[in-house]
């Protein structure tokens, strides 16, 4: 029934819409030409990016409204005349660049003096003519020089190539050389010589077999470890003076032949700890691998925690070693670790106090850098917490009591030395107790071992009995 209606008002719209658009549009099509008009004539007024207040520059000036560029205004241009005397005495004190060269013949007297004032008196034709022609000529044979080009010789074009930075060509002759520094192989030689300590400390009787292989597949770990790390470190490792010189900083090696390494000894080596010793000195060496490259390499540059993960990392190997000798987890072998754990502390914290330079520049969030105050305290406190395990390993059956006197004086000594470094905090007192860490643990470790406690025979642990044997 709304039909005829609604479509009259329909309609009815439509039609007033279509007289308006017709109305409009000469008076549309005006301002547009108006406005690309004025675009053209004066295309200054328009909105342009420089009106953005993030934009601007100095030389952008805002008057009335408008938006106008200040160019730097040019130098005016004087012309120099060649028979002004100053312009050539100055000329003349310019020391020539190639010293082998003639030294510039000062000018006369008659050319060096100043050109008189326009008003002065003229004089006849046959001077006037003369005169300028062999000042010129005189100027033109004294200061003309042969254009002076630079020819590199060999040798500084040698010494400037070798300040670039490029990739260097290693030989198969120094193949060795950089296969050890990849794999860090002074700290591998420190894993090794701690995971050769927990298999010597094992009450066991000892297989030297079996100890070779050990610590073979312990090396191959640490080794495929260092160089997963240095594969992950090269933009930090370039920022920092202590590791710009490893291989995959300079190029030396690509990066995967870095990784074709790791993997080259990785996989060997946690394989002989599976297969040839037990597998669970295999898991452990894998463990140990994970940890350092997927935990302690990343957590460096995000939190300070990374310390107490490289410490467990560190204090695995004596625990492989014990279980490589034992084929089990005992008491003794978490007392040799935490004694790992402890030492690590004071030098590691001791070492990166000289640091924080390197590490600040690298990026790395240490102890050392972003909670000082927690570095010397950490460090003294784990150096009594030394004093405290050594005490203990009597009590596990690891050590006889000797022990625990012997090593006491060591043991006070670098705690003393750590109490130094938290009192003081000067890098003095953290290169004494750093030094005294290193030769601290092989220390320890050797007297430790001569203390150890050795397993009796079948035989000697029978109980002893008061009753006479039967006849």
């Amino acid at each position: 029934m709304y039909k005829a209606p609604c479509s009259r008002l329909t309609g009815f719209l439509g039609l007033r819409v279509k007289q308006k658009l017709v109305q409009i549009a000469p008076r549309c099509d005006r301002t547009a030409r108006s406005l690309i008009y004025l675009h053209r004539r004066d295309p200054s007024n328009w909105l342009t990016y420089q009106q953005l207040n993030f934009l601007k520059r100095q030389y952008v000036t805002k008057n009335s409204s408008e938006l106008h560029q200040r160019a730097i205004p040019k130098r005016d241009l004087t012309i120099v005349d060649e028979r002004d005397g100053s312009i050539e005495r100055r000329v003349g004190r310019i020391p020539a660049i190639n010293p082998e060269l003639p030294e510039v013949v000062p000018l006369s007297e008659d050319v060096t003096h100043k050109a008189r004032p326009k008003n002065s008196t003229t004089k006849p034709a046959s001077q006037t003519g003369t005169a300028p022609k062999a000042s010129v000529s005189h100027l033109a044979a004294t200061t003309v020089e042969p254009p002076h080009v630079y020819v590199e010789t060999e040798e500084a074009r040698q010494a400037r190539l070798d300040r670039q930075w490029k990739p260097l060509k290693v030989d198969v002759a120094d193949l060795l050389d950089v296969y050890a520094r990849l794999a860090k192989i002074k700290l591998t030689a420190l894993v090794v010589t701690t995971a050769a300590a927990g298999f010597a400390m094992a009450p066991v009787p000892f297989d030297p077999i079996m100890f070779f292989v050990s610590a073979l597949g312990t090396g191959l770990a640490s080794c495929a470890a260092n160089s997963i790390n240095q594969y992950f470190e090269v933009p930090f490792d370039s920022n920092m003076n202590r590791t710009k010189n490893r291989p995959l900083v300079r190029g030396q090696i690509s990066p995967l032949h870095a990784v074709s390494f790791a993997f080259a000894c990785g996989i060997p080596g946690v394989a002989l700890l599976t297969l040839a010793v037990n597998p669970l000195t295999g898991f452990l060496g894998a463990l140990n691998i994970f940890l350092y490259t997927c935990c302690y390499t990343p957590l460096k540059r995000l939190s300070i925690v990374n310390t107490w993960v490289g410490a467990v990392v560190g204090a695995i190997p004596p625990v492989m070693g014990w279980s490589a000798a034992t084929g089990s987890l005992d008491p003794g072998a978490l007392l040799l670790g935490g004694l790992l754990y402890c030492w690590q502390f004071p030098h590691f914290n001791a070492l990166s106090w000289n640091l924080r330079e390197d590490y600040s520049r690298g990026g790395y969030r240490m102890m050392s850098v972003t909670h000082p105050g927690m570095c010397k305290r950490v460090a003294l406190r784990h150096s009594l917490g030394l004093i405290a395990l050594s005490t203990l390993a009597p009590a596990l059956d690891v050590t006889t009591w000797t022990f625990p006197v012997i090593s006491l004086p060591v043991n006070l000594y670098i705690s003393y030395l750590a109490a130094r470094f938290y009192h003081k905090g000067d890098r003095d007192s953290a290169r004494k107790l750093f030094f005294c860490s290193l030769w601290h643990l092989p220390m320890l470790l050797l007297l430790a071992l001569t203390c150890k406690k050795y397993s009796r025979s079948q035989g000697d642990t029978a109980p002893l009995t008061l009753t006479p044997p039967a006849s």
